[in-house]
């Protein structure tokens, strides 16, 4: 069941987030505020180490000694985190690691913090996402 309610805001702050939402393509405010509400929510629920699910996306030089061993020995010790990973050779020296996570979201910030700290890893990205359970 859906409620409305009002909100007041300042015509210059309405006017920047009005053209936010045309950029981002919403159909009206009411989506777009339901999504910043959620957004919310999901930092809440990494913030509180709930149960979360996120992508590590991981780009490193290929090339740096013993990297690829130092990486998948990592993963190994998170063995229970990760759901999936994927490994793509982007050119000569640079590969992309895409890993599917799912688990308590301190044990999976440790994960990506411990690959993003290698050397030769060249960016190293965690998008934080929600199992869905406690957003309606």
């Amino acid at each position: 069941m859906l409620k409305r309610f009002t909100i007041s805001l300042d015509e210059k702050l309405l006017e920047k987030f009005d053209t936010v939402i045309k950029q981002q393509k919403y159909v009206n405010r009411s989506e777009a505020i339901r999504d910043l509400i959620r957004s919310s929510f999901v930092e809440e629920e990494w913030q509180a180490d709930k149960d979360v699910v996120g992508v590590i996306s991981m780009v490193y030089d290929h090339h740096q000694p013993k990297l690829q061993e130092k990486v998948t020995e990592i993963q190994h010790d998170y063995h229970h985190q990760i759901v999936s990973a994927t490994h793509i050779h982007m050119d000569h020296h640079n590969c992309l690691e895409v890993v599917i996570v799912k688990g308590k979201a301190g044990s999976v910030n440790e994960l990506t913090d411990r690959l993003r700290s290698l050397r030769g890893v060249r960016n190293c990205k965690m998008a934080m996402s929600t199992t869905g359970k406690d957003l309606h």
